[in-house]
């Protein structure tokens, strides 16, 4: 039984590209406590969700058509918000997401995973922004105009293709002058260097774990550790069992100590200001002791079993998240 609840800052999960399909092709009613999936708003509340990056990425069979997909789902989520009664509000500074987390109210951050939906020449970009999103993956796994996806392998490393394309660094470039961070998961170990050559912003891998402790193609190694670190940036630590396994299994019986031996490694290695939570909710196979949202306290006793103190764990929950949006956000 967990002692205290703590406010929690996610900086990945995949809630509203599944809420917000068709019941037909699988969505599900974001206001009842639910028993499929990992995050609706009841299991928000019980777990300390109080906010994170909520992402919308087209799948595989959508990819030609990115734009149309994540133009829909953002359409139905702000559907979604008009019916919320205040229960839902969309972020675009770290004092709305401190505000929000007094209010009761869950702060959903606005993020584009997978860049495909933006055209190369940037026009759309302006569009996403004033809807709300704040937050770019240059890609999922697979490549697009800006540039080379790193695709699921183990083992594997992320060394997997060519860097940015011209379209690429013009992302970059533009999201640094707006103010959106950029999100190095699922992007290949050239196209990371590239972007940790001109960008002025943190260094941010959202959901990606450590590679020295699982060799998956998704997770990041020592050098993109020191590199984050060294920018003032953060990596969100990942649920997904296939990442966090010297095995590289999807088990649901992985213990919730896997998620810790990472968040350990990675604050070992750049410091405990440069790790968080990137659960991967709703797009990954988690531990079944930790099990969906509501679970999240067991995870923060977790962190305490193993001797992190609480200034520590705050930090890991959501203070380095609200530090590196700052810096990024400008606001």
């Amino acid at each position: 039984m967990h002692t205290t609840m703590l406010p929690i800052f996610d900086g990945h999960n995949d809630a509203l590209t599944r809420v917000c399909l068709p019941a037909s092709a699988g969505g599900r009613d974001f206001f009842a406590r639910g028993e499929s999936g990992h995050i609706d708003l009841p299991r928000a509340r019980e777990g300390g969700l109080a906010g994170g990056l909520f992402a919308i990425c087209a799948p595989p069979d959508k990819a030609e058509r990115a734009f149309e997909f994540t133009t829909e789902i953002a359409r139905r989520f702000f559907e979604l918000l008009d019916g919320a009664g205040g229960a839902l509000r969309v972020v675009r500074t770290v004092r709305a997401i401190e505000e929000s987390m007094d209010a009761g109210t869950l702060a959903v951050a606005l993020h584009l995973e997978g860049a495909e939906a933006i055209d190369p020449g940037l026009e759309s970009l302006p569009r996403f922004f004033d809807q709300g999103f704040r937050s770019i993956g240059i890609t999922w796994s697979r490549p697009n105009a800006f540039a080379s996806g790193v695709p699921f392998a183990f083992p594997g490393g992320p060394d997997t293709g060519p860097g940015l394309t011209p379209a690429g660094t013009s992302l970059v470039r533009a999201c640094n002058r707006l103010g959106v961070l950029i999100d190095l998961s699922h992007l290949n170990e050239r196209g990371f260097w590239d972007v940790a050559a001109i960008s002025t912003a943190p260094l941010v891998a959202t959901h990606s774990a450590a590679h020295a402790l699982c060799p998956s193609s998704r997770n990041v190694t020592d050098r993109q550790l020191d590199a984050i670190g060294a920018s003032g940036g953060v990596v969100g630590i990942p649920f997904c069992t296939a990442f966090l396994r010297e095995d590289g299994r999807t088990d649901v019986t992985t213990p919730i100590s896997a998620i810790v031996r990472h968040v350990a490694y990675v604050a070992q290695r750049i410091g405990i200001d440069h790790v968080a939570f990137g659960s991967d909710f709703d797009g990954a196979t988690v531990p079944r002791d930790l099990g969906d949202a509501a679970g999240l306290p067991r995870l923060v006793d977790a962190l305490r079993g193993a001797g992190f103190d609480e200034e520590s764990i705050h930090k890991v929950a959501r203070l380095n998240w609200l530090r590196v949006l700052r810096a990024t956000w400008g606001a």
